[in-house]
């Protein structure tokens, strides 16, 4: 090992690729809501999630894609062969980031904790803080529960969108 490479650590591929895609997603107007490098089976799959303030189109993560793959291509920052992906992260999206928990304060949110707290591993309720990787839920019955962000599988936003009233006043409007 060089002397001067000593105690260095080699950025990891989620850092590298957000970093070089983050700038074209700014001037397209969206915003990266999360990278991810992960194995399934034998392939690799990079997955590119990118959301804006108004919704995504179809177009513009068309047109988004089209950049990152241009992009990927000329750095060539991924050793083995992948997949890339490029999509919204959705509705009920992951919160994974510590800003995501701050942008959703107030929200509901599905919890599925790696270990059971008496027997139960998931739980929904109202995102109250997030504070020091620390995350506090008001659960059913005015109930307060905090966790280490690190104790979650994952930490969902929950679509409680009322389709069937959004239907029917559709109907009722024509």
């Amino acid at each position: 090992m060089a002397s001067g490479a000593k105690g260095k650590k080699k950025p990891n591929t989620v850092a590298v690729v957000t970093d070089l895609v983050t700038p074209a997603a700014e001037r397209m107007g969206l915003t990266i809501w999360d990278v991810r490098f992960e194995k399934e089976g034998s392939s690799w799959f990079l997955r590119v999630f990118v959301d804006k303030d108004t919704g995504l189109t179809m177009d513009e993560c068309e047109a988004y894609s089209r950049e990152v793959s241009a992009l990927l291509d000329e750095a060539d920052p991924i050793e083995q062969s992948y997949f890339l992906e490029v999509g919204s992260p959705g509705v009920e999206r992951e919160l994974t980031r510590d800003w995501h928990f701050t942008e959703y304060l107030g929200a509901l949110v599905n919890v599925r904790l790696i270990r059971p707290v008496d027997g139960v591993r998931d739980f929904q309720g109202e995102l109250l803080a997030y504070e020091n990787g620390e995350v506090s839920l008001l659960l059913e019955g005015d109930m307060e529960m905090k966790f280490p962000k690190s104790e979650a599988a994952y930490v969902r936003l929950v679509d409680d969108f009322d389709y069937a009233a959004a239907e029917q006043a559709e109907i009722e409007d024509l």
